[in-house]
This record gives structure tokens, C-alpha cells and sequence, in this order.
């Protein structure tokens, strides 16, 4: 942090000097006088304030307090400067012992903009400024009977307004800021650093004397520093003993005593001082010690004779070793002594009978001590015991006597203490060690021992009793355990205390430790050095291991007691300051560099990293930097706008932006930049919002029977961009598959349900990002059947989960796992199976690696390389299988160059004009080494180009701009650190298909009048894999239609016969060739007209305009004729106006349309039409065309946008369900599928980029689906016979006619039209019919034959096509069996509906 203001800011900064604090005032209880608040305006003090401004503290009052208080920082050097001033308002710079107070109402004319900032600034102190204000909260008030107004001066300053606490604080931060270098070693290394202990030795350094001497002392430093010691405080001088060295690199001392010497000679006191360039650091001061195990002093132990009854001391006494030895007392046949609260050991190694008893002399008893160092156990010679008693027998049946010792003979007693002594002790104990308290007492019977503590309770945190009660250990001793403790022994014959008095003195801690300071030229820092402890400890500093005050004088430094303050701070400046701090129990030492860096901003972390964040969660993206002067820290978001902080953003002090809730408007680019003087850097970061995984169809419970299958369902919806993965707990424990069960994405089903399956189960839905659970809980009904067995009545059980898996024979590519089997359950084990999981690619997630049968417990694993292995086993039996074993440790194997490449490899265009080359990517176990990557090579095939090659870390490449559907050579090489995999095969791809040009050459022939012929060849450009091709044909005369059929064929097929339906129809014929991107361009052509048959008009507005070449024709009975067409479109028009409806049948391998018109009703229903509009001068859609079938619709349209524009067919039937499906713009025609038989349906075609450009809106229907197995009346036999008998009575009622004719009879007549007759002609209300006058014409829908006779053209499907009656067809003799329906000219039958005869074919009509 920079400085408040700028020193000798004009006009309204002011200046307060604080007066040095005299001592001989504060020992006197009063302070300097007040100070002076001196601006531009003149000069304030208390005594010149208005006396009617009773609010306003008095500055004297105050300042009393503070000068007493500030002691050493109340002198001329702490000057702060105001960036703001008011009569009201004296800031003061001083170092205060409360906390930052809110500003009250009070502090008025206060600047938000500086002090609001300080404010902010205080409240997130570091730690050395919260631990200098916790220091004056427990500091001691100068002045005599300080311990006494202390109180009153706290609240004293209680009563000071919140600006002076701000102030103070604002001055502390002022100084305390300091800049940290990161632990990057970019960092590290490039920038210059005074040296710095990082290892050393403890201060006590024992060692044993069988091994070589290690003294550690290590230190990092730029440049490296350099090592030499002190021993004694006096320079060691290595290169003069032959035995010590020195480590390389280090400062580690090496003593040596292979070729003889005595550890003893180098005992003493060692000190290292690391140096380079920029200053000196120091080690403590390390004792070296050689331990010590001396022998057990020969001694000749009488026996112990003791009365029964009587207390006994056994003294241990061993020898002073260094360490203290371990003590611990046994037999002389090395039986551990039986302790109890009346027989114990005590702290110091003796043996305490609190009363002897005859068993005791059963055994003898001896001191053992057990050295550290040295790893040995002395013995001392036991002791053998006497006891004298009134009953020499050793009747164990007394031993549980209610009163033994009565029994024994052995006088009661109160209790007395046998160690301590007295009635009352003392003893000290350092602060943070354990506090160690012990009362053995002896009488008869055994006393019991209970602990209390005067004034207070025991820190039962912190208490614990030992050694039966004896003993009370207080750990971590700290202040306020200080106190009296005493212990009470107690029987039934009384009770004695012993009361123990506790001082708690303490070694030199920690309250400050000096940190290092690295500032930038120009800056303010300080160095504190605080410690206490009791005796108070005294303060020491030192620069560069030397004095402080041997130093040569800084201008810049200025030492404040127990604080060293830099101002204006240089390269000069650059030191290691050394506070040693220490009393009588001990010191502390600890180094600190001031160091001076001048480096301009810069970013440490990756740039342009991705993060991505779930819907509506909180996250931080974080921009850590670098620089000195400390740089500040800014955000914006996608380059522009303004900072990004407040609201939804919150910046943290070290640079991280948190967005407290995300939102889909949240995803961008964000820009950090960090500025200082010296110049500025910036790094992005991308983040991208992803929609949060949810279970929509949650698995509900079930009940189920044994036997049965139950499938658990669990659809997930998620984010596209992330890899979703679903697994299933059972019981929460992963669910093991197995040959009963069946995982799909969207459920789980079990075959064969056993009881054993019973239980809760749970989906869980996990992506990288986020999770969604749940569960559901599976009932089974178990079979009420009993047992036919014992055996079968044992209860079966999966096994339990292997345990304790080890590995062992550690090779490169192998491993042995071994384990130990759990229990069977009562079923065999029959196999176990061995799962691994690695931690790069797939982390958490376990994949099977081999199995084995169930009598082995131990196997060879072969791995693969740089996998990170994690082994566990689970256990199968006939009941199912355990529960995973715990994992084992992990194993890593070496790296190596791939060994195979990614596996099918593809190359398929996804537009005309690119290819997309997928392949699957490896897994984590054919890798082999980090950063795998695949390189990818490509070139049009035959022609011998030189190959493109990308590198690429995903599973796709795209090619661009590639010709349509060429092949192409295609390589993808896996390859990683280590190297490239093996050549890679050699793939044909191809670039993306277009449409397919027009058949070419097709031809119509007509060999007779009952077939046509269709040939045709392959289109000239396929422009990719042809899938077949379509034709649609429909018979027309006239203006009559028939129903459309269509026709598929195999890529392979180029002819097609068709049956004709009648002789005088024709047919009009359009081809077109299919890719997958859809069908192309078609020809048209018609069937050659008949003889008879007039040039057609005008055609139907059913049907497209075409142009016809020249036909070529002969007698209609033997030539055929063919007709070459034009290209055209293949999509039927009609009036805008036009109302279709359409009746739909279908058979196995075509589908038939029939359409007619009319003008009238008011729904506008259109079938197998289009409205047809022309195109417009700006973007649009028109000519939407539907072709329904009973479940299924093709839809066309037209339009002018660019190519790759998407599309979306939107349609609602009327239910008012809407469906939407999109589409590309080539990918036409579309089919609508899963529609409803018989069902209106609206529909539309709109841009996907713009919903405004829309077509207009159709309606159209689906046919009534029906099936047609009624057998053919034509084949009936009673059929014939009747078919027959009617014939020749027309012909009998036709020869009358005629004859009655010809003797100038009269009948209604009219035109026959040339076409064939159909359903819709009506029958004359009396039943009447026309006939022509032409003799010699034949009846429509017959054709003169070679011998005269009238013949019906053979085919059952032209009556279907063209009528809705029975069907004709020739007898046996050649007479004509046939049904007509004759259309009525309404003109003519209006006058002459009295003189029409019934009609003998209605007669027949009604028979059939």
C-alpha cells in the first residue's frame, strides 16, 4: 500500500507531529503535552476550540492516553499526513490495541472516497497487523501502579471517537503492507533474493556415537549462497580437519569417523551463516551432544526383610545417560512385574508397596534401563524379599477375603505419603510441556487417590490421571494452569492431602515473527519482532548476523524497540535481519530479508483457460499476478464495459472474480488486467455456461415375484456438450452387473428376479460438471415353499468383500496382486474379478481388467504403460457378488510410444463441399504416455498429392472445401511424449454427397397394348452413393386422373414393366435417382398416345407442365413407340385455390394417390398438391408441397436463401398438438413419420434463423388405413355361370332393340365421350340409358378385335382405378360379360325423362 497522501499536500492535507513520549512523564502518570494540528489556515489546538462544541472530545484528554501507551512509536519519525481536514476531525498516527470501529454520525466531513477505502482496507488486516494490535491489548501501562489503572485507561480509550481508531489503523496499514513472491520457479530463479534457512539442525542435537556425525544446514538464495561455521562463537575452520566436509550445494556438515577419532572432541556449540551478495542468514545456535549409555555400578543386594503389613520403597537409581533412559522393573527370569494401585513404579523409577503381603515374596524383583541411542537394556541385580509374618502359610483362599488383611493378622493404618514427603511441595513447569503431578501414599488398606485443584476445577481438556490414579498429567501447560493442586489419599481408617504448588514460567514464543519484506523502490515497510514469555525475554537485533548497533547507519531504517521501520525504501536497502529474543529458559532466532524489487506486472496462471459452471452456481475465476509496486487488479467482461465489481461480482484481494449465481448471460470472455507503474499485463478466461443434469423420469417403486423381470427406468436430461454417464447403487453401494441384468441409457432391467435382488436402488446421473440421484426401492416375494433339505434351508449370501490386497513383484508391464478371500456364506466362490482405475483419464471410475477362478487368491497382471493402477476384487457366487474390496496402493508404470492407433477410423462429408474424419480415441491403457495426441493425414486419392497432416487432441477433423464426393486417403497416428505409434492403414474416406443429376436416356417403350417398358442409365454425376431411385407414374385421359403410384427401386435396377390398366389411358412417367442426401433432378415421360386417341388439350392443373418430343406411332396393336422427355420438376402444381381431396390405398411395394377437384366446402384440405405461387424478389418459402400416405407425409418446398440454411417443418394435428422438426436446406423431401391415420393436420415451413419468414399455411389429411383380403368374385364359379346367363339375355334385349329401331322407333340419345365410364356418371331417375347413334362405334372402354367381336381389356385394376363396380370380363364363347355406368347429360335427359325405358345394365348392376 502506497503512502496516504502525498507528503506536503497544499491546501487541505494537514500535519500532525507527534511529540516524542517523555519517560519521565509516564512514570509520573501524566503525558507530553498535547499536539499541535498545524494547516494552511493556521494552527489548532485544544485550548483555541469553541467551549460550545461540548460533544467534541478534548484533545488533551486523549492524548495523555495515547503518549503513555505508544511508549517508542511516539516520536517525531511517526508523521501522517490528512488527505482530508475538519475543525471536527485530528487524525493520529499511532498504533492503537482495538479493532476498527464503524464510523458513527459523529465523524462528518470525512472523504468516502479515501477513508471508506481505508475502512475496507482495515477490515482484512494480515496477520502481523492483527497480531500488533493483540500485542497492546495485553501490553503493560507505563507508569508506577500501572497494574492497577489499567483498567481505567482501557476504558479511557473506550471512550475515544471511531475516527481516532481509523486513523490508527490507516497509519498501520500504511506501513504493513508487503508484496509475496509466488512459488513458481520461473519466478523463483529469475529474481534476486537474499538468502534464506530452510533446514537445519535441532537445537539440541544428540547423536550416537557409532554413527558418522550429521550437523544439517541448508538455505536457498539468488544468487546461491555460500556456508561457513562457528563453533563456540569462534570461526570453524573445515579445510583443517581431515574428518569434516561439507556437503555439496549445502551447508551440511559431515563428521567422519571411519578412520578412527572420538565423537567426544567435537561436543560444543554450532552455528551456520549462509551468505550471498545481499546479506547474511543465520542458523540457531546447535548443541551437539554425544549420547551416553554408562554401565550399572556392580553392587552385592542384601535380601529386603519387611513385616507383613509395613509400606516398602524398592530404588532403581540408574545410571545418568543422554538421553534419560526408559525405566521398567521385572524379574530375574525377565517377567514383567504385576503393578496394581497397591504395587506401582513412580516417575522417578522406584518400586512403591503402599503394604506388603506374603505373596510378594514369590519373586524378586529388578531395575531395568532401557538407552534410545543405543538400543540396549541394562539390568540391575534384583532384590529379593523377606516378609515376616503372623501367618507363614500362603492360603490363597484369603486373598479375596472381604477383610484380608484382619484375616492375615494385619493391622489397619492411616494412610501417609511416600513420595512427595510433607504435606505440601512445589514445583515449576515450562509453558507448552507436560505438567506432571504424582502422590503415592501407603496404609492399610490401600489408600484410593483423588486430584483437586484450589479455586477451580482440573482442564478436563487437558487432564488425564495415570498409574492407578497417582498421578495427574496436565499436557501443554499454559498461564492459567498455574495454581495449587493437592491430592487426597484416603481409606476407611482416614485421609491426609498433600498440596502441590504450581509456577507455569515460560521460554521465549512467538506473539510477531518477523516475516520477510520485499517492497518496491520508494515504498514503506516494517519488520516486527514480538515475542513473549516469563521472565519477560529481551530483544536483540542483528544485520547480517552482526549487531545492529556495529552496523553501518541507514538513513532509511529506524529501530523502534521491538520494530524496524523502512521509509523510502532503496536497492540499497537489501539485508537479512536477524531478532534474537531470549531469556533464562531459553532463546528464539529467526531471520527476515528486507529486499527491493522493481517488477512490472505479470500473470501467473495459463492464459485463455475455459471454465465451465452449471446453471444458477456460484463460481470464482481466478487471475493470480505478480508485480512490484503491487499491481492493481481489474475485471472486464468480453473487452468492454466498465470494472466488474458489486452485485452479482465480488473481487477478491488476490484477484479472483466470484459470480455469486450464474446466468446464462453470464457466458463470455473475461479479461483480467493488472497495472502498476511499471506497465501493465492482462489474461482471459472463457466461461461457458452448461444447463444442470436432471432425472425427469424418476424409477418408482416396485413390487415384484420371484422369476419375473423388472425393468427401473431413469431419463436424464442434460447438457449436450457434456459426456453423461449413468450408474446404478444398490443398497449405495455400486451395482454389479451381471448376466441377469441389462444397463441402457435410459433403465436398468432384471431378468429373473431372486430375493437377493431386493433392496433400494439408485440412478445416478453424473456428468463432469454436476450429478442428479434417484432412488427407488425394489420389493420381492419370496416363495412360501419350505425347504425339502437341511442343506437347503441354510440361509446362502453373497460372499464378503476380499481384504488386505497386496502388491508385489513390481516389473514394467507386470504386477503381482495378491489377497485374502472373505466369507463364502455359505456358497462357494466361484470367480473373482479384478478392476483397476487410473487417475488421467477416466479418475473414479472402475473398468474390468481380468478374472479368475475362485480357488486362487494371488495372480499376474499385465498392464500397460504410464497408467496410474489402483487394483480392487470382488468375490461371485451362485447368490451374486461382494461388495469391492478396499483399493490397493497405487502403481505407476513407465511411459513409452504408443503400440496401435485409434480404431475406425472414418471419413464422411457432413456438407457437399467438406469431410469430417472421427475415429474413437484411445483409452487411458493404450496411451502409454501423457499428452496423447493423434496426427491426422489426408490427400485425394490417385493423385499422388502430398499429404495434409493436422495434430489434433479430440476424436474429429473436419476438412474444408473439398469436391463433392471424392475419395480421399485417410491416416490418423496415435502419438504421445514418448513418441509416434506404428504406421497407421491407410482409410478411403469420402467428402460430402450432393443430389444426383437426372437419370439419363430414359425411355418409354409400348410393345403392346397390356405393358410398358422402362429403361433408363445411370445419372452422369451421382455425386455420391446412389440408394435408388423413384418413380411416379400416374394415367391420365383427358381430364381425367388416376391415382399416382409410386415406385422404388435398388441402385442397381434400370428397367421397369408396367401393367397396363385399360387400353386407351395413357400414362405420364417422371424418374428421379436418390443419394442419402435425397433426390435429385427427374425426367418426365409419357406413354405413346393410342391411334384413336385426339392430341390432348391443355394439361390438368394436377399436373406439371412438360414438353413432349415427337411421338412416333403405328398400329396400336403390334408397335411400340417410345418418347424421349425433358428434365423437369417432379412436384405437382395447382391453382392456388384448388381443394383437394384424396383417397388413399396401399398395397406392399407401391402407394397410390387418387385426386380430384372441386370448388366447393369450406375447409381447405389439400392432399398430394401444392399451392403454387410464384417466387418473390426477397427471401421467402412457397410451393410447399405434402404427400400423405396413412402414417406418413412427404413434404417439398421451394425457396431462395443461401445454401446451408436450416429449416423447420412445424405441424399440428387436431388435437392441437404441435411437433416442430428440423431440417437442412438440401435434405428435402421431408418426412413426417408416426402420424395418425384419418387425421387433419396444419402445416408449415419457417427459417430456423428468422421465424418471421414463414410459408403460408396448408392443411392437409392422412388416408384411412385398410386392408383389402376380400376374396376376387371374378373367380367364383356361381359367378360365371350367373355373369354368363345375363350376357345373353342383353344380347337377346340388344337385338330386339335394334330391330324395333330400325322399324323407326324413337329413343333418347347423346355423345359418348371418349373416356371410360366411371362411378360418378348418374343413373336417369327412371333407369333409363343412352346410346350412341353411331353404329359401327365400339362402347367405351372395348376394342375391336380382328374377327368384329367387342373385346374387354383384361385388367381388374383399370375398373378399380376408374370405377367403383364389379369387374368384366370375356366368356368362353368371346361374348362380353361387363358392367357400365352411364353418365346422364343433364341437358338432354331434362326433356325426355318420360320416354326413356328402363335399362336392362341397371338390371344387371343391381344383380352384380
Amino acid at each position: 500500500m502506497r503512502r496516504l497522501a502525498a507528503r506536503g499536500a497544499a491546501g487541505d492535507a494537514g500535519e500532525v507531529a507527534a511529540p516524542a513520549a517523555d519517560s519521565t512523564h509516564c512514570a509520573q502518570g501524566r503525558s507530553p503535552s498535547p499536539p499541535r494540528l498545524v494547516t494552511s489556515s493556521g494552527i489548532y489546538s485544544d485550548a483555541g476550540m469553541s467551549g460550545t462544541d461540548q460533544s467534541r472530545p478534548r484533545t488533551t484528554q486523549w492524548w495523555q492516553e495515547i503518549s503513555c501507551w505508544l511508549g517508542p512509536f511516539s516520536s517525531r519519525s511517526f508523521v501522517c499526513f490528512l488527505p482530508f481536514f475538519s475543525p471536527r476531525l485530528i487524525d493520529v498516527c499511532a498504533i492503537w490495541d482495538t479493532g476498527v470501529l464503524p464510523p458513527t454520525a459523529d465523524w462528518k466531513g470525512a472523504s468516502s472516497g479515501v477513508a471508506g477505502a481505508r475502512l475496507n482496507e482495515a477490515e482484512t488486516l494480515s496477520s502481523i497487523q492483527e497480531a500488533q494490535l493483540e500485542r497492546l491489548e495485553v501490553a503493560t501501562p507505563c507508569g508506577p501502579g500501572s497494574r492497577e489503572r489499567g483498567p481505567v485507561l482501557r476504558m479511557a480509550r473506550q471512550q475515544l471517537p471511531p475516527w481516532v481508531h481509523a486513523a490508527i489503523l490507516l497509519c498501520l496499514l500504511s506501513l504493513g503492507r508487503a508484496i509475496e513472491i509466488p512459488m513458481d520457479p520461473s519466478i523463483q530463479n529469475e529474481l534476486s533474493q537474499p538468502p534464506t534457512i530452510t533446514k537445519q539442525s535441532v537445537k539440541d542435537h544428540i547423536v550416537d556415537p557409532r554413527d558418522n556425525i550429521l550437523i544439517e544446514c541448508e538455505a536457498k538464495g539468488n544468487p546461491a549462497p555460500s556456508f561457513h561455521w562457528t563453533r563456540n562463537s569462534r570461526f570453524f575452520n573445515i579445510a583443517k580437519d581431515p574428518r569434516v566436509s561439507m556437503k555439496r550445494r549445502s551447508g551440511t556438515l559431515v563428521i567422519d569417523f571411519r578412520s578412527g577419532g572420538r565423537p567426544e572432541e567435537y561436543e560444543g556449540e554450532y552455528q551456520c551463516f549462509a551468505r550471498n551478495k545481499f546479506g547474511t542468514a543465520l542458523s540457531n545456535r546447535i548443541r551437539l551432544q554425544v549420547s551416553k549409555s554408562p554401565l550399572w555400578p556392580k553392587e552385592n543386594l542384601d535380601p529386603v526383610v519387611v513385616q507383613e503389613g509395613a509400606p516398602l520403597t524398592l530404588q532403581c537409581n540408574p545410571p545418568p545417560g543422554l538421553p534419560s533412559p526408559v525405566i521398567f522393573w521385572m524379574s530375574s527370569t525377565m517377567d514383567p512385574i504385576t503393578q496394581d494401585k497397591r504395587v506401582s513404579q513412580g516417575h522417578n523409577g522406584d518400586l512403591y508397596f503402599s503394604n506388603v503381603m506374603l505373596q510378594d515374596m514369590q519373586t524378586d524383583y529388578s531395575c531395568n534401563a532401557r538407552f534410545h541411542f543405543t538400543h540396549t537394556i541394562q539390568q540391575k541385580n534384583a532384590f529379593t524379599l523377606k516378609v515376616l509374618t503372623n501367618h507363614p502359610h500362603n492360603d490363597s483362599s484369603l486373598r479375596n477375603h472381604p477383610d484380608m488383611y484382619s484375616a492375615r493378622g494385619v493391622a489397619e493404618r492411616t494412610p501417609s505419603f511416600m513420595y512427595p514427603q510433607g504435606t505440601a511441595s512445589s514445583q515449576m513447569v515450562l509453558r507448552g510441556m507436560d505438567l506432571l503431578l504424582e502422590c503415592i501414599a501407603s496404609g492399610v488398606p490401600t489408600p484410593d487417590i483423588a486430584w483437586y485443584k484450589k479455586g477451580g476445577d482440573l482442564p478436563s481438556d487437558k487432564a488425564k490421571f495415570e498409574n492407578f490414579n497417582k498421578a495427574l498429567r496436565i499436557t501443554n501447560v499454559s498461564e492459567e494452569d498455574s495454581g495449587e493442586y493437592f491430592c487426597l489419599a484416603s481409606n476407611k481408617m482416614g485421609s491426609i492431602r498433600h498440596t502441590i504448588s504450581v509456577r507455569v514460567k515460560a521460554a521465549p514464543y512467538w506473539l510477531d515473527e518477523p516475516k520477510n519484506l520485499i517492497l518496491a523502490p520508494g515504498e514503506d515497510g516494517r519488520l516486527v519482532c514480538r515475542a513473549s514469555g516469563n521472565p519477560k525475554p529481551t530483544i536483540q537485533w542483528m544485520v547480517n548476523g552482526e549487531p545492529l548497533q556495529s552496523a553501518p547507519p541507514n538513513p532509511n531504517r529506524e529501530v523502534a524497540g521491538d520494530t524496524i521501520i523502512f521509509r523510502d525504501t532503496q536497492i540499497s536497502s537489501r539485508a537479512v535481519y536477524q531478532c534474537n529474543t531470549s531469556n533464562e529458559h531459553g532463546y528464539l532466532l529467526a531471520n527476515a530479508f528486507v529486499s527491493v524489487l522493481d517488477v512490472p506486472p505479470r500473470m501467473l496462471s495459463p492464459r485463455n483457460q475455459l471454465i465451465r459452471v452449471i446453471l444458477y452456481n456460484r463460481t470464482r475465476l481466478d487471475c493470480p499476478f505478480f508485480g512490484s509496486p503491487i499491481p492493481t487488479l481489474r475485471w472486464f467482461k468480453n473487452g468492454q464495459g466498465s470494472n466488474l465489481d458489486g452485485g452479482n461480482y465480488h473481487v477478491y484481494e488476490n484477484g479472483s472474480l466470484e459470480i455469486k449465481m450464474i446466468h446464462k448471460e453470464d457466458q463470455g470472455i473475461y479479461t483480467c488486467v493488472a497495472t502498476n507503474i511499471l506497465g501493465k499485463a492482462e489474461n482471459q478466461v472463457r466461461l461457458e455456461v452448461k444447463d444442470p443434469t436432471r432425472i425427469f423420469r424418476m424409477p418408482e417403486d416396485q413390487v415384484a415375484k420371484r422369476g419375473t423381470t423388472v425393468q427401473l427406468e431413469c431419463r436424464v436430461k442434460h447438457d449436450p456438450s457434456l459426456k453423461l454417464t449413468v450408474s446404478w447403487l444398490k443398497d449405495d453401494e455400486p451395482l454389479y452387473i451381471g448376466n441377469r441384468m441389462k444397463k441402457e441409457d435410459d433403465s436398468l432391467t432384471i431378468f429373473g428376479v431372486a430375493e437377493r435382488d431386493q433392496g433400494s436402488y439408485t440412478c445416478v446421473a453424473s456428468t463432469e460438471l454436476d450429478q442428479d440421484l434417484a432412488k427407488a426401492y425394489l420389493t420381492v416375494l419370496a416363495d412360501q415353499a419350505t425347504p425339502t433339505n437341511r442343506l437347503a434351508a441354510l440361509p446362502k449370501g453373497r460372499p464378503d468383500r476380499p481384504r488386505d490386497l497386496e502388491l508385489t513383484d513390481l516389473a514394467e508391464r507386470s504386477v503381482r496382486l495378491t489377497w485374502i478371500p472373505g466369507d463364502d456364506n455359505n456358497s462357494p466362490i466361484t470367480d473373482y474379478v479384478v478392476q483397476f482405475e487410473e487417475d488421467q483419464f477416466q479418475p473414479g471410475v472402475w473398468h474390468d481388467h481380468s478374472k479368475f477362478p475362485g480357488s486362487v487368491n494371488s495372480a499376474v497382471l499385465q498392464l500397460s504403460p504410464y497408467v496410474n493402477y489402483q487394483f480392487r476384487v470382488i468375490a461371485i457366487n451362485e447368490v451374486g457378488s461382494s461388495h469391492p474390496s478396499l483399493p490397493s496402493e497405487r502403481y505407476r508404470t513407465s511411459g513409452a510410444p504408443p503400440e496401435s492407433n485409434p480404431a475406425d477410423v472414418k471419413g464422411e462429408g457432413t456438407r457437399k463441399n467438406n469431410m469430417e474424419i472421427t475415429w474413437t480415441p484411445m483409452n487411458a491403457t493404450s496411451a502409454f504416455g501423457p499428452n496423447l495426441r493423434y496426427i491426422v493425414k489426408w490427400r485425394r486419392r490417385e493423385t499422388r498429392e502430398s499429404w495434409n497432416n493436422v495434430t489434433v487432441w479430440g476424436s474429429r477433423y473436419v476438412v474444408g472445401q473439398t469436391p463433392v464426393y471424392v475419395p480421399y486417403e485417410i491416416r490418423v497416428q496415435a502419438e504421445n511424449d514418448f513418441g509416434k505409434g506404428p504406421e497407421p492403414d491407410t482409410v478411403i474416406g469420402y467428402s460430402g454427397e450432393d443430389l444426383p443429376s437426372a437419370p439419363r436416356r430414359f425411355r418409354v417403350r409400348q410393345p403392346n397394348l397390356e405393358t410398358i417398358n422402362l429403361e433408363w442409365d445411370h445419372p452422369e454425376h451421382p455425386n455420391g452413393i446412389l440408394t435408388g431411385y423413384t418413380l411416379r407414374y400416374v394415367a391420365f385421359n383427358g381430364t381425367k386422373v388416376g391415382k399416382q403410384i409410386v415406385e422404388n427401386f435398388s441402385p442397381n435396377q434400370t428397367k421397369f414393366t408396367v401393367q397396363r390398366a385399360d387400353p386407351v389411358s395413357r400414362y405420364r412417367f417422371t424418374l428421379s435417382a436418390r443419394t442419402q442426401v435425397g433426390s435429385g433432378e427427374a425426367v418426365t415421360e409419357e406413354s405413346p398416345a393410342p391411334p384413336n386417341e385426339a392430341t390432348p388439350t391443355a394439361a390438368p392443373p394436377t399436373l406439371p407442365p412438360t414438353t413432349v418430343g415427337t411421338v412416333s406411332s403405328t398400329d396400336a396393336t403390334v408397335t411400340a413407340a417410345t418418347t424421349e422427355a425433358t428434365t423437369v420438376p417432379i412436384i405437382p402444381t395447382v391453382a392456388p385455390a384448388t381443394i383437394a381431396t384424396t383417397t388413399v390405398a396401399t398395397t406392399t411395394t407401391t402407394t397410390a394417390a387418387t385426386t380430384t377437384t372441386t370448388t366447393e366446402g369450406p375447409p381447405t384440405t389439400t392432399t398430394g398438391t401444392k399451392i403454387h405461387e410464384s417466387a418473390p424478389d426477397e427471401q421467402s418459402i412457397w410451393n410447399v408441397t405434402v404427400l400423405p400416405n396413412s402414417k406418413w407425409a412427404n413434404i417439398t418446398w421451394k425457396h431462395n436463401f443461401g445454401p446451408g440454411t436450416d429449416f423447420v417443418v412445424e405441424y399440428i394435428d387436431s388435437n392441437h398438438t404441435k411437433k416442430s422438426v428440423p431440417v437442412k436446406a438440401q435434405a428435402q423431401p421431408v418426412q413426417l413419420t408416426d402420424l395418425y391415420p384419418g387425421m387433419t393436420y396444419t402445416l408449415r415451413v419457417y427459417s430456423r434463423d428468422n421465424e418471421g419468414i414463414s410459408s403460408t399455411v396448408i392443411t392437409f389429411m392422412t388416408s384411412t388405413a385398410y386392408t383389402n383380403n376380400q376374396a376376387d368374385i371374378a373367380t367364383q364359379g356361381w359367378f360365371i355361370g350367373l355373369m354368363c346367363a345375363i350376357a345373353l339375355l342383353v344380347l337377346i334385349l340388344l337385338i330386339v332393340c335394334f330391330i324395333k329401331r330400325s322399324r323407326g322407333g324413337k329413343y333418347p340419345v347423346r355423345e359418348k365421350k371418349d373416356v371410360p365410364l366411371g362411378p360418378e356418371d348418374p343413373k336417369e331417375e327412371d333407369g333409363s340409358f343412352d346410346y350412341s347413334d353411331e353404329d359401327n362405334k365400339p362402347l367405351q372402354g372395348s376394342q375391336t378385335s380382328l374377327d368384329g367381336t367387342i373385346k374387354q381389356q383384361e385388367s381388374d385394376d383399370s375398373l378399380v382405378d376408374y370405377g367403383e363396380g364389379g369387374e368384366g370380363q370375356f366368356n368362353e364363347d368371346g361374348s362380353f360379360i361387363g358392367q357400365y355406368t352411364v353418365k346422364k347429360d343433364k341437358e338432354e335427359t331434362e326433356g325426355n325423362e318420360s320416354s326413356e325405358a328402363t335399362s336392362p345394365v341397371n338390371a344387371i348392376y343391381s344383380l352384380a
